[in-house]
């Protein structure tokens, strides 16, 4: 197997290389990248490499052993922690509610793939093998776009607002803020943006400036700055300050 696309940087390559060779026991129809691999704005060691693989069997406990073996014989590469994938046979790529194999942070369990991550493969989604994704992938309407996003910021995000614990950590504020600015593209006028755009966009839509500036300077910058007594704590409450009004304003003005 080989792969295809643009070029990444030489130990993402490895580990895709790896990858592909380990799936071949699998017997794998297409094996897709979507997210930053896919979108140019890919960070080696720091962004997550966003897999899914259609098999031509019926994925049933047999497989998701082989899925779990085949990760563990990747976990001594050091991206590996990094690598997540979604595992679907060809009788199973159509509803987009229904949860397929996915190991990801170190475990396997079921998700969707959903709406978004599905306009994603049909937009800009880079082939590692086989088919293309619209050979095998219905296309997702703009209504389906639509009520996906508005469902997961007022059901999921919106939420999460509201448990202070939880926005202390980096991974919160990041995913936090980007997803919001991402979700209020696409429900402006469908577009898919990427997190590098998302961050630009933010303090135009009242977004604290600090916090954005914050997570690009860890996301983008070489210096590693220390982290200042009580910013954390503030960076949260600033974040679930704006957020909790944002989205509600996002979900009313597209409900």
């Amino acid at each position: 197997m080989t792969t295809h696309g643009t070029r990444a940087d030489a130990l993402t390559d490895a580990l895709l290389d790896r990858f592909l060779g380990e799936l071949r026991a699998l017997a794998p129809v297409a094996v897709w990248a979507h997210g930053s691999l896919a979108g140019g704005d890919y960070q080696q060691g720091r962004s997550d490499l966003d897999m899914i693989a259609v098999l031509k069997g019926p994925i049933g406990p047999g497989t998701a052993w082989k899925v779990a073996s085949l990760h563990a014989r990747l976990r001594t590469d050091p991206l590996a922690p990094l690598l997540h994938g979604s595992y679907l046979s060809e009788t199973t790529t159509d509803d987009p509610a229904r949860r397929h194999l996915t190991w990801a942070h170190s475990h396997l369990f079921r998700r969707t793939v959903t709406p978004v991550t599905r306009r994603e493969l049909h937009t800009f989604g880079r082939v590692l093998y086989g088919e293309v994704p619209g050979e095998l992938l219905p296309t997702v309407s703009d209504r389906q776009l639509t009520d996906s996003v508005v469902r997961e910021q007022r059901d999921f995000w919106r939420p999460a607002v509201d448990k202070a614990r939880l926005w202390t950590r980096d991974v919160w504020v990041d995913l936090g803020l980007v997803t919001f600015a991402r979700a209020t593209m696409t429900l402006r006028d469908g577009s898919l943006i990427s997190k590098r755009e998302a961050l630009d966009l933010l303090p135009g839509l009242g977004a604290p400036v600090e916090v954005v500036e914050d997570i690009a300077r860890r996301r983008y910058g070489q210096e590693r700055r220390p982290v200042a007594e009580g910013w954390r704590e503030r960076r949260g409450e600033l974040t679930r300050g704006y957020l909790g009004d944002a989205i509600d304003g996002l979900v009313t003005a597209y409900t």
